[in-house]
């Protein structure tokens, strides 16, 4: 490969949420971790390259983007090639985040007390933004059928008419259970949101993560009337890396959404971005598709590992099939241990910081999320220190196991 992944950069003492913040999060130190969603990887040498170029200039004063400018036609360029979407220069609304920019959707077309539905188990900022806003969470718990994931429509239309959905939170591709949704399936959904009225905000983050045999569909690019009922939220941050440099592109077709949506950032005080955010977005899509595809190479080589590794060493952990983003979900509980009992192992004993399931949803107790953008060595060490532990468990539950 022309980019080395295999780089084991120092992140301790870098002011890293994922490295060093193990004891305010209730961790012992030292322990591998593959919990947060952010790469130990360098981003793209062109980003490196503009920042430093930015750095120099030496004046960070207010910064903008025009309308139809280069920012724009970079961005445009970048989801028309790699999924078809074509987007118009009205519609782009940039801010911090994509979860800012769900909470700003939440406040802006929904009352107090309004249900807003979620496909559960998924990332947690989402209940955590529905409830901080003082709005209810309505789940529509996904199946979970020989190992993948599947949507129960009936009671996703079920949950919208019986509780008061004005708002869907789509995750696409999900997180954490590292499904790709069909356009079938998408426009099962969107018929059903359309139908019942239900505005829809599609957290696309992990759009570029998409494997082989796999294809990620926009949802506004699937009918003129999804688009006119969507926000559509994505970011490099994921791909690129680029998390602290806070930046994120929002595509809002109809003129009403977008302008409730903007009343809403107006109210937060927030009005241009980060500087550097701006041009290492840019940057990124001008000149990095190079360096994502190797590095999808790379984390397929990292996924195929903890495939096999798995398959020979711990039979009886069960992992979805990953067909996106670089975060796989694995099933422990033919283990038959609590929450407590098996952080205990993967804590304790293996020394190895996760995510675990329940956080996710009472769907996912059980399940813990591992990060695997990471280099390959990193994940040898954690995957047999794992091994080591979970074997060590007797299946009967000796509680004195568990001890020590």
């Amino acid at each position: 490969m022309k980019y080395n992944f295999d780089e084991i950069i120092e992140r301790k003492n870098t002011n890293s949420l994922k490295y060093d913040f193990a004891a305010e999060r209730g961790k012992p130190e030292g322990l591998i971790p593959l919990w947060v969603a952010d790469m130990d990887f360098r981003t793209a040498p062109c980003v490196t390259e503009t920042l430093i170029k930015s750095a120099k200039h030496s004046v960070f004063g207010y910064s903008e983007t025009k309308k139809d400018g280069d920012y724009f036609k970079t961005v445009r360029k970048w989801f028309a090639e790699k999924f078809d979407f074509e987007i118009k220069p009205e519609w782009l609304v940039k801010v911090p985040g994509v979860v800012y920019a769900i909470c700003n959707t939440i406040k802006a077309f929904t009352e107090t007390g309004d249900g807003v539905l979620i496909q559960t188990p998924v990332y947690y900022p989402f209940k955590e933004s529905i409830e901080a806003n003082g709005r209810q969470t309505v789940t529509n718990p996904l199946m979970y059928i020989d190992g993948r994931y599947a949507i129960d429509f009936g009671d996703f239309e079920n949950k919208i008419t019986k509780n008061n959905v004005r708002l869907f939170i789509l995750c696409s591709p999900h997180n954490p259970v590292g499904r790709v949704w069909s356009k079938e399936e998408l426009t099962k959904m969107g018929d059903i949101c359309l139908k019942h009225s239900v505005i829809v905000v599609s957290d696309e983050i992990h759009c570029d993560f998409v494997y082989n045999g796999y294809k990620h569909t926009v949802f506004g690019a699937i009918s003129e009337q999804f688009l006119q009922n969507s926000i559509i939220c994505t970011s490099p941050s994921k791909t690129f890396n680029l998390a602290g440099l806070q930046i994120a592109n929002i595509f809002i077709a109809d003129s009403n959404l977008r302008k409730k949506f903007k009343k809403e950032t107006v109210k937060t005080g927030y009005s241009q971005l980060n500087a550097m955010g701006l041009v290492s977005c840019q940057a990124a899509y001008e000149n990095g598709g190079e360096w994502v595809d190797e590095l999808i190479k790379y984390i397929e080589k990292n996924y195929k590992y903890v495939k096999d590794f798995i398959s020979v060493n711990l039979p009886k952990l069960r992992m979805s099939e990953l067909e996106e983003t670089y975060l796989i979900w694995l099933d422990l509980n033919a283990y038959d241990l609590s929450d407590p009992e098996l952080e205990r192992v993967i804590v304790d004993k293996a020394g190895v910081w996760v995510d675990e399931g329940a956080m996710f949803g009472s769907e996912g107790k059980g399940f813990i999320r591992i990060n695997i953008a990471c280099p390959l060595v990193v994940l040898i060490e954690a995957f047999n220190r794992l091994k080591k532990a979970l074997n060590s468990i007797n299946t009967n539950k000796n509680p004195n196991i568990m001890k020590g």
